[in-house]
């Protein structure tokens, strides 16, 4: 009987520090992927408007641009 009544405190203590881990971690987590996309995104913006104002030839979208860079590159590279 008290082999049991130990049995399932462990059990509920189990549950209780594992939920808080689990709660902790995806907090956690959560938070660096906030982080992450908003880095992301800033970074984006600033390169869009840098290939925009200096490395756009007349008539071309920022897109192409970046294509017609990354082909030149990987040209070079070759």
């Amino acid at each position: 009987m008290a082999k049991s009544k130990l049995v399932k405190a462990n059990k509920k203590i189990e549950k209780v520090v594992t939920g808080g881990y689990e709660k902790t971690r995806d907090t956690v987590v959560g938070g660096y992927k906030k982080v992450e996309d908003t880095v992301l995104s800033g970074y984006k913006r600033i390169e869009d408007k840098f290939v925009d104002q200096f490395l756009t030839k007349d008539g071309e979208t920022v897109e192409e641009a970046k294509a017609r860079l990354r082909e030149k590159t990987e040209k070079k590279g070759e």
